[in-house]
């Protein structure tokens, strides 16, 4: 019992009280059978009153990268990695920062990551994850979540909104003040062409809630930068640009071929291949429809007899 369980008797510094010092593996078998809730609840505790304890529980958290590392989506074209960073760099000190781009065209993806030292200044940037950056509004989560760590991807449907007709001088910032009135707003920006970087005449703007869209749509006031817009549901618009792209006539389709249909560097086994409709075989005319017209009978025409010339001797 004595070697599971090691027991030290201590005179405190000041009241004299018996201090009893455990083993690390008898606080193991203490620890073991306590729930998560449990354990969180105790070494927050802890955590609170020793700076020493707190300090190991921060190293510990941060050890793995997967919790402190962002992915940052909707980045400007001409935003580069120092912006990025510049940008992220208010919630703590930054170990890596990058913006992604093309290996072929040498042009931004649009996406970049950023490393955090601690995990503590992931948190805190997840408070808050629409930022502002070079005139559009960018969103991170987990990398190790990817898209689905976005907040309640299953409404992203009901929130999602694109706002057509836009004037070319219309920018990110404007679209988003416009649509702020209705709530708050956790994606938005106005499209850009990659090559010339110019307004393309439409944007979206993602809700954080679906009333907040509800209310932009049945707005009556949808006049931006002089123009009427459209605003509507962003899903409903893209599934008639794929109908008007891929009407029922160009859907190509697969002909029912029976197992005698000749294939290359194979004989024909002779039975007629079933759904190939070309050549078809032509029944013959019967003799009634088309009388042959009457023949006369056939005489045999004599010889015409040539004279013979006998040359002079």
């Amino acid at each position: 019992m004595e070697d599971v369980k090691k027991r030290k008797i201590e005179e405190a510094s000041g009241n004299g009280e018996e201090i009893l010092t455990y083993s690390e593996d008898h606080l193991r078998s203490l620890l073991d059978p306590l729930a998560k809730p449990q354990l969180v609840d105790l070494l927050a505790k802890l955590g609170s009153q020793y700076p020493s304890i707190a300090e190991e529980i921060k190293g510990v958290a941060s050890a793995d990268p997967v919790h402190r590392k962002l992915f940052v989506r909707g980045l400007a074209w001409n935003t580069s990695s120092d912006t990025l960073r510049a940008a992220f760099s208010e919630h703590g000190e930054i170990e890596e920062g990058a913006v992604i781009y093309d290996k072929a065209s040498g042009k931004s993806r649009g996406y970049g990551f950023i490393t955090f030292k601690y995990m503590e200044s992931t948190q805190h940037a997840l408070r808050a994850p629409s930022k502002l950056i070079d005139g559009r509004l960018a969103v991170c989560n987990l990398a190790c979540e990817g898209l689905s760590g976005t907040s309640a991807t299953l409404d992203l449907t009901q929130r999602k909104l694109y706002i057509g007709g836009l004037s070319p001088n219309v920018t990110s910032e404007m679209l988003l003040h416009f649509f702020g009135r209705h709530g708050d707003i956790e994606e938005g920006s106005v499209a850009y062409d990659k090559d010339t970087n110019e307004s393309r005449g439409f944007g979206f703007v993602t809700y954080r809630t679906v009333e907040a869209a509800r209310k932009a749509i049945d707005d009556p006031q949808k006049t931006l930068g002089g123009r009427n817009i459209i605003v509507k549901l962003a899903d409903s618009h893209k599934g008639r640009t794929v109908q008007a792209q891929l009407p029922p006539a160009m859907v190509p389709m697969a002909l029912p071929l029976a197992a005698g249909y000749p294939q290359p560097g194979k004989a024909h086994a002779g039975a007629t291949p079933v759904g190939y409709g070309y050549p078809q075989t032509v029944a013959a005319y019967p003799d009634s429809s088309y009388p042959s017209p009457p023949t006369a009978p056939y005489q045999a025409q004599s010889q015409i007899p040539y004279p013979y010339y006998i040359g002079k001797q």
